[in-house]
């Protein structure tokens, strides 16, 4: 999910946009195109491009943005068709978190990727106009939409179409696929001095090409695949546990995403006097030095990660308008919970709401409470580590769905890179904890459709907002 609307500009206690306040006037200006979400469009033989004259007039049959031509069959954007075309080749399978009907449009089409490629379905999309490779250059020149029936497309949704298709190929022995999505084997792992069958080679020789695309090695014998978020899947047994080394190189990179990280406890001033009342504007101010200490603090990391000099700055700039709110809000529920949630909860229960701030009080921000309370709970579930922290930090930012981005390829691998050196931490450190890794990465959709929802809630609110969430994480946890 990303944002088309950019984060205001100016200091801590100015008007701007909700959420998690507004950043300081340090953060470079996004580019004056606005930072939608997705990427340049591609050149694609397989599509067929509308005159100019006549775009103005089209618009996309997903979401309603500027169509570009006929692409897999139906008219639309180039947006929805590059995430169309990534869906099916990655073979993603999504997850709705309410209840399968949410609104497409422009500025929301990446709040819920579930139902973005069911509308993609639903409308005619064709996928199997879509180059096996994912190359530009449509399979077949058939530019009508294709209807399928309700079946098919759960079927797809859910995963089951593209295990069928994985093991369709593997049992014909020319399984050479080397995307994240495809499935991994369900038998146990050879030892080193096992004899493998030629369609198990061909599978483990297409991940280890990956991998050492991804991450710059071979992958050792002892550590032949790594299963991707779809083996995972409801229709699919887990493998268990099984004991392993982790990988060096995946040691290496966590260590380095640990070390671009300041943990150490912010330094804004959350103490107050006893029997002290907090105004509401009081606590407005705390919220917005909170935000511009943090915001300064995603800057500095940005500085340092291990792959600083492999990106344009603007490319920086672009990434962090889009995601520091999702940055924030996920740095507060983890590594900086103890404060945010102890501190700064003292701070806001010493704030009394008048009563017209009670009945003023949006829908949109009931919404944002529950479902903040409700990812509180997970994450003190799961009890985050520094390295797995890192890591889902660095995936979120890492996102090549956002528009202006010149390097959205080389974004897609290094957000794969680590979205594997992710897994292969939790499966080494969390053996007996199966479903750990696909619960992490689902926590990454409901930061950013919080992240989304916070934009709508008025600045007045904020304070409220943030005492009601903060009263009751801690009361639940106090009491357990």
């Amino acid at each position: 999910m990303e944002r088309d609307e950019r984060p205001p500009s100016g200091g801590g206690g100015g008007g701007g946009s909700a959420g998690f306040l507004e950043p300081p006037a340090a953060l470079p200006p996004p580019p004056r195109n606005g930072f939608c979400q997705d990427e340049l469009p591609e050149l694609d033989p397989g599509t067929i491009s509308v005159p100019d004259d006549r775009a103005e007039q089209r618009t996309c049959l997903i979401c309603g943005d500027r169509a570009t031509g006929l692409h897999y069959g139906i008219i639309s954007c180039e947006g929805c068709k590059g995430f169309f075309k990534r869906s099916i080749c990655n073979k993603r399978v999504y997850r709705c978190s309410r209840d399968k009907n949410c609104v497409m449009s422009r500025k929301q089409r990446n709040r819920c990727q579930y139902c973005r490629l069911l509308k993609c379905l639903q409308m005619g999309m064709n996928r199997k106009a879509i180059r096996e490779d994912g190359m530009p250059g449509g399979r077949n020149k058939s530019i009508g939409p294709v209807q399928i029936s309700e079946e098919e497309i759960e079927r797809i949704m859910s995963g089951q179409e593209f295990e069928e298709e994985a093991n369709h190929w593997s049992n014909h022995g020319d399984s050479d696929h080397s995307s994240p999505g495809n499935r991994a084997s369900e038998s146990n792992q050879p030892s080193p001095g096992s004899t493998l069958s030629s369609s198990r080679s061909v599978e483990l020789n297409g991940f280890m090409a990956f991998r050492e695309q991804y991450m710059g090695m071979s992958v050792p014998p002892h550590y032949q695949y790594i299963p991707h978020l779809l083996s995972y899947s409801a229709h699919s047994p887990l493998l268990p546990p099984q004991a392993r080394s982790l990988d060096p190189q995946s040691y290496s990179l966590i260590h380095q995403l640990v070390s671009a990280e300041d943990l150490e406890p912010l330094g804004t001033p959350m103490l107050i006097e006893d029997g002290y009342a907090v105004t509401q504007a009081e606590l407005f101010a705390l919220l917005c030095r909170l935000a511009d200490e943090l915001l300064f603090r995603q800057i500095a990391w940005i500085k340092k990660l291990p792959f600083f000099c492999e990106l344009s700055i603007k490319d920086y700039t672009c990434l962090l308008s889009s995601t520091w709110q999702e940055l924030i809000l996920l740095s507060s529920l983890t590594v900086y919970s103890k404060q945010i949630f102890g501190e700064l909860a003292d701070v806001t229960a010493k704030y009394s709401p008048s009563d017209e701030e009670l009945h003023r009080f949006s829908d949109e921000g009931m919404e944002v409470i529950e479902r903040l309370i409700y990812l509180y709970h997970k994450f003190h579930q799961l009890k985050v580590s520094n390295e797995e922290y890192a890591c889902m930090k660095a995936i979120n930012f890492l996102n090549q769905d956002i528009r202006g981005l010149t390097s959205a390829s080389q974004l897609e691998q290094l957000n794969k890179r680590y979205w594997y050196i992710c897994q292969d931490f939790t499966e080494y450190k969390y053996t007996h904890q199966p479903n750990r890794f696909p619960d992490l990465m689902m926590c990454l959709p409901e930061i950013r459709y919080i992240a989304g929802k916070m934009v709508n809630v008025p600045l007045e609110q904020l304070p409220l907002l943030f005492k009601v969430v903060l009263h009751s994480c801690k009361t639940s946890v106090g009491n357990e």
